[in-house]
């Protein structure tokens, strides 16, 4: 049994991730916070395998409550779940500890999954391409070389390529994964060469080709 806790300081969206999840067999919400503050009692006390964590709440907000589960080596599994596209909090939560992150309006199926990857010790890093993003990369000509079956992507190829698309440097990837620079500028360079590609712009724009980052 997947023990989790929820973290929302919405009532009705607790109420409905709850009664979500309570439709699970392997997974049992063993507490819920309505407040940062609140969180951090219950996580230390009811020590769960996974937390759901809302990002923006009174007295603690989500970024608060990882830093200081991280600090004091409490922190479980947390996946960020917020309304928020929000590529900044995505990156300051992966660096606070975070292992997933997912907005709100996930269905029961992916929410679940995730629950079970990160309690199974994976990550679910998957930023969701921005607008914003999106209109960037419109620009760039779609011609360019790439091969038109790319050898397959390792799970830390594929989350680090996630993080390349908010446009992050190889120092910032580096700092959220806490590995060195020069691991990720490795793993950059295989992304490139598996995928026949010169640049990482158009890593991405190959990417959101084959569906990696949906």
């Amino acid at each position: 049994m997947i023990q989790v806790c929820l973290v929302d300081d919405q009532t009705l969206v607790r109420q409905g991730i709850r009664s979500l999840l309570e439709l699970v067999n392997d997974i049992d919400v063993v507490a819920e916070a309505g407040d940062g503050v609140e969180a951090l009692r219950l996580v230390r006390e009811k020590k769960p395998d996974v937390i759901l964590l809302d990002v923006r709440m009174p007295r603690l907000g989500g970024i608060e409550v990882l830093k200081a589960l991280q600090n004091s080596n409490e922190l479980p599994p947390t996946i960020i779940l917020t309304t928020f596209d929000d590529q900044e909090v995505v990156l300051e939560g992966i660096r606070a500890g975070a292992k997933g992150y997912l907005l709100k309006d996930v269905s029961l199926e992916q929410l679940v999954g995730a629950i079970r990857t990160l309690a199974g010790g994976g990550t679910l890093i998957q930023p969701t391409v921005t607008e914003r993003l999106v209109k960037h990369f419109e620009a760039v000509p779609r011609n360019f070389p790439s091969l038109e079956t790319p050898d397959p992507l390792t799970d830390r190829e594929t989350e680090i390529l996630r993080i390349m698309s908010g446009g992050y440097s190889n120092r910032e990837i580096a700092e959220a994964l806490h590995v060195a620079e020069g691991t990720i500028k490795n793993h950059v360079s295989n992304i490139l060469s598996k995928m026949g590609v010169r640049d990482r712009t158009r890593a991405v724009l190959k990417a959101i080709e084959l569906g990696y980052l949906g």
